[in-house]
């Protein structure tokens, strides 16, 4: 068996913790029921607006050629949430608290600073999204749009405070609500099958061509959540599964299938994203369609469909609101996680939202509406040089016997994941180098 929290270590997500009970002797897809829930929470942070905007600028530019790295990112994504899930089912620790027990004081303090800017990011990418969809749909200014984002937070604490159940109903109708949508953009914009399922192959054009690169890496920032690995191994022990080796095991293998089909979903909607916009932009000759707002009002004249732009915004409101929601959760994670320090939700949400607004009030004001788009891509790739601070240690703890005792990681899976650490490191610094010379 694994370590045990100490008594001075309180336990994460208190207020949810071990709320949902798995009833006994009922059968398998009962009680896959009764665990599903956490993955979808995590798979919202693989469809956010900033998913967007990296899969729109990948298919207008690049044809379905960057659909390989979609899929690439999805499986990396599987397997790192299970990593998480297992850290958290059998330690009792979330990530932020099992590195602060482990790891030296300075060591800790910069993690924690690492995934505060790295929150900050997923929440700017969630207010210029919602703020772009209120635009849309009901000719909201972006600068107010801006600013509305600000007042989510009153919504969200009425959710919070209903319990875990009713907020995962939520989230998953709010998924719901993005597939559909996207199942009919797919329907609407007839892609042709054959080059759409070559794109599935990984090419070496993308390491040769550096704007190819840079779009790639800023999916994988989009697709593989640094922030949802601190959420994930928290929001598994919302279950009550039991702490013998058995009941572990259990709670593990529904908790990978619950994530395993919520990723599913959202590699669908990032595929979808890219799909639409490479049958629609690309085969048009528009190969420098980077704006959501610009894609909205192309999408309807292009295919043909009124309906197209009017689901293509609505899914994306739909898709900045459960971001908000798993991204407040996840820095309430953090912050108490690495510092011990309990914070009120409306305080954490007013700070984080305060410091993700700003840039983008600064960016409209100087540069105009035009350039969010920009910075929406850019705050995928600050995500994905984040990415390695919390894989490096998810992959160190899920690997140590002192620390998982039976259940750790296979010798296979230890390769696995090493290689996938290693490929995000990689890319990220080559991103830097390009950036910097």
């Amino acid at each position: 068996m694994g370590r045990t929290p100490k008594e001075s270590d309180s336990v994460s997500l208190s207020e949810y913790h071990k709320t949902v009970e798995i009833p006994k002797n009922i059968s398998f897809l009962r009680k896959l029921l009764a665990f599903s829930g956490p993955g979808f929470l995590v798979a919202v942070g693989y469809m956010d607006p900033g998913n967007w905007a990296t899969d729109i600028a990948a298919g207008s530019a690049f044809y379905y050629k960057l659909l390989s790295v979609i899929l690439i990112s999805n499986i990396f994504a599987m397997i790192l949430q299970h990593l998480a899930l297992k850290l958290g089912i059998v330690t009792g620790l979330d990530l932020a608290q099992i590195c602060r027990r482990n790891f030296p004081r300075p060591v800790t303090y910069f993690l924690w600073a690492m995934a505060e800017i790295m929150i900050i990011a997923c929440d700017l990418a969630e207010v210029i999204g919602s703020a772009i969809a209120l635009n849309l749909l009901f000719k909201i200014p972006l600068l107010f749009g801006v600013l509305i984002t600000a007042f989510d937070v009153v919504v969200l604490l009425a959710m919070l405070s209903r319990g875990v159940r009713l907020l995962e109903a939520l989230v998953i109708g709010l998924i719901a609500t993005v597939t559909l949508s996207f199942g009919f953009e797919i329907v609407f914009s007839r892609p042709d099958i054959m080059p759409l399922l070559q794109g599935f192959v990984p090419s070496v054009e993308i390491v040769k061509n550096p704007a190819m690169l840079y779009v790639a890496v800023g999916i994988l920032g989009a697709t593989v959540m640094p922030h949802n690995l601190y959420l994930h191994s928290s929001v598994v022990q919302t279950r009550n599964y039991g702490k013998t080796p058995g009941k572990k095991r259990e709670a593990i293998k529904f908790a990978t299938i619950d994530s395993t089909l919520a990723l599913f979903l959202a590699f669908f909607v990032n595929a979808a994203i890219l799909i639409v916009a490479a049958a629609v932009f690309y085969t048009n000759g528009l190969n420098h369609v980077f704006d959501i707002g610009q894609a909205y009002k192309l999408l309807s004249p292009l295919v043909g469909v009124g309906a197209a732009s009017i689901l293509f915004a609505l899914a994306l409101l739909a898709s900045g609101q459960n971001s908000t929601i798993t991204g407040t959760l996840a820095g309430q994670i953090i912050m108490e996680g690495f510092l011990k320090i309990k914070i009120k939700p409306f305080l954490r949400r007013l700070i984080t939202r305060s410091l993700a607004i700003i840039p983008a009030v600064l960016v409209i004001v100087l540069y105009g509406a035009n350039s969010l788009g920009s910075l929406l891509v850019l705050s995928q790739v600050i995500l994905s040089i984040q990415l390695s601070f919390a894989v490096f240690p998810l992959i160190f703890f899920t690997g140590n016997k002192r620390q998982m005792g039976e259940f750790v990681n296979s010798t296979i899976l230890k390769v696995i994941s090493g290689v996938i650490a290693l490929i995000i490191a990689a890319l990220n610094i080559w991103l830097v180098a390009n950036f910097i010379f």
